[in-house]
């Protein structure tokens, strides 16, 4: 007889989403490059005095190439656990995670250049101060 299967509750679902967090970002070399750079971005914000709204798209920018990586870890782990052997399909998708990881940071270097270069070049003189 098959019983119902009881749905997880909200701490159940987040403490496997902490768990996906932990094993997706340890060991993994792709979180070398984000996480630094992401540090220096909130340092240099914190430095040149971004806006507030400034601030919510640069953590979104952050968090967005963060979550990107993740989704490529998930992607990556799912296709060594379904064959080790060499395999086109497998490896298209991989790539193609990959260049969505590309995509989303490229798109988090420009408007992080944006905002940080406006700052920095207001600070340093060489733009009117911004009224943002």
């Amino acid at each position: 007889m098959n019983l119902p299967t009881r749905k997880p509750g909200w701490s159940q679902k987040f403490l496997c989403a902490f768990r996906g967090l932990r094993v997706g970002s340890q060991g993994q070399s792709s979180f070398f490059v984000p996480l630094p750079v992401a540090c220096f971005v909130l340092a240099a914000a914190a430095q040149l005095h971004v806006t507030p709204i400034e601030w919510c798209i640069l953590v979104l920018c952050i968090s967005s190439v963060l979550a990107a990586e993740l989704f490529n870890c998930g992607l990556e782990t799912i296709a060594r656990a379904i064959t080790q052997e060499h395999n086109p399909h497998i490896r298209d998708a991989l790539d193609i995670s990959a260049a969505a990881v590309l995509v989303t940071a490229l798109g988090a270097i420009v408007v992080g250049g944006i905002i940080l270069g406006l700052r920095f070049a207001a600070s340093m003189g060489w733009l009117p101060v911004l009224a943002i």
